[in-house]
């Protein structure tokens, strides 16, 4: 039996990274051997053992066929017979196919080293064409790994390519895909993401309600950097540089889709589009089965980003309708993620990254002024019911004509 640390613990220790997760994999040794050491089996696919004291994941040297289609379309073999060699070259990326002893010996035979160095994302073997999932996490390492200057090896990215274009996209399950995606979104640069899966064909595949906005322009006295597409990437990229969460960063993702569907005889105007693209949102939630925070936030910012924008020139009246909208009063952490995504959407704009954002504290201090009305009073003076909630309405309403004219 010989123990080695593999994977990404190994890559990221070469790039001087911090090492988080810890995979191992043993060779030569059985399932009945593992046991006997204490080791708890948890793989329902392949055999895949927790450390009595540790936790850690420790897997048995395996190899796999192609069986099917997508992610699970594979047959393992798993027998004390598996080489170390064997049990790398299955994997994705050389950087990822590298191993270790306990000595810090290093086994690379698939060139992971010289790749570190090249700051490429090569894959190991043409194998690499037989997972779609593959495609999502090619482009979420390029996203994480962007700063330090690693691309995608021209090869790779042509195999990523074929499988864009082959159908087995399709056969990812929702859950697979957004685990990738809500990853890969978090990352420092998650606009690399996006790029990626555009350049390998993969995005009209995945979200093609994304991929329609390239090529779309927009009135380049607000967007100086004219392209819809690029717009939408700037945001994120926005949303990575002021740490925002998932939430926002989705909403910052999909908040234009309605663009892509303006007739060009009406570019670069997109009238209506907030409503427009509300259908596509949805879509596009419902395709990856989206969390219910995810969801609800974007179709919320892709209704109203526009009003966010125009705050302070929004009657008292609309400025109400807006907050009931977000039922600040309950969830007031919801509207300030909407604040947030308006303020990523105004920055990610070409030349505009540091403009202040005034509508930002505008927007928060309406929310105040509506949240500090009394309800006991009312109940004091015998309203209930539906007239209570009209008369919750007029004061509110009132707070809000005294905030503006306040500001005026």
């Amino acid at each position: 039996m010989r123990i080695y640390k593999v994977g990404g613990a190994v890559r990221d220790r070469l790039l001087g990274k911090p090492v988080t997760d810890i995979d191992w994999v043993v060779v030569g040794a059985t399932t009945e051997e593992m046991l006997a050491k204490g080791f708890r089996p948890v793989g329902a696919d392949f055999p895949v053992f927790l450390h009595p004291k540790s936790g850690e994941e420790y897997a048995l040297a395996r190899t796999e066929r192609k069986s099917g289609r997508g992610y699970g379309g594979f047959t393992f073999h798993a027998s004390p017979e598996v080489t170390l060699e064997e049990d790398l070259i299955r994997r994705d990326l050389t950087i990822n196919a590298m191993a270790e002893d306990d000595q810090q010996n290093l086994t690379d035979p698939y060139h992971g080293q010289r790749d570190l160095d090249a700051r490429l994302l090569r894959h190991v073997s043409p194998a690499f064409a037989e997972d779609p999932l593959r495609v999502l996490r090619v482009a979420r390492f390029a996203a994480r790994y962007a700063a330090l200057g690693f691309t995608v090896a021209p090869e790779t990215l042509e195999l990523m390519r074929q499988l864009s274009v082959s159908g087995e996209l399709e056969a990812l399950t929702p859950e697979r895909s957004w685990k990738e995606i809500s990853r890969a979104l978090m990352e420092d640069q998650p606009q690399v993401f996006v790029e990626v899966l555009r350049a390998c064909d993969a995005l009209k595949v995945l979200m093609p309600e994304v991929d329609a906005l390239f090529g779309v322009p927009q009135p380049a006295t607000h967007h100086p950097e004219i392209d819809t597409g690029a717009h939408t990437l700037s945001v994120l990229q926005q949303a990575a540089i002021h740490k925002q969460p998932l939430t926002v960063r989705w909403a910052c993702l999909l908040h234009d889709l309605g663009k892509g569907l303006t007739p060009e005889e009406q570019w670069p105007q997109h009238i209506a589009h907030e409503f427009k693209g509300l259908k596509l949102i949805k879509a596009v939630n419902e395709r990856f089965k989206v969390p219910r925070d995810c969801q609800e936030l974007a179709l919320l910012v892709g209704e109203y980003h526009t009003h966010g924008h125009r705050a302070l020139e929004l009657k008292p009246s609309t400025l109400l309708e807006l907050l009931q909208s977000f039922d600040v009063y309950r969830r007031p952490q919801r509207f300030e993620e909407f604040i947030a995504a308006c303020e990523m959407d105004a920055r990610g704009r070409k030349g505009l990254e540091e403009k202040s954002y005034p509508q930002a504290d505008y927007l928060r201090g309406a929310a105040t002024a509506a949240r500090s009305v009394a309800v006991q009073p009312l109940l004091e003076k015998g309203f209930k019911g539906p007239e209570l909630g009209e008369a919750i309405k007029r004061e509110r309403l009132k707070a809000l004509k005294a905030y503006k004219a306040a500001l005026s």
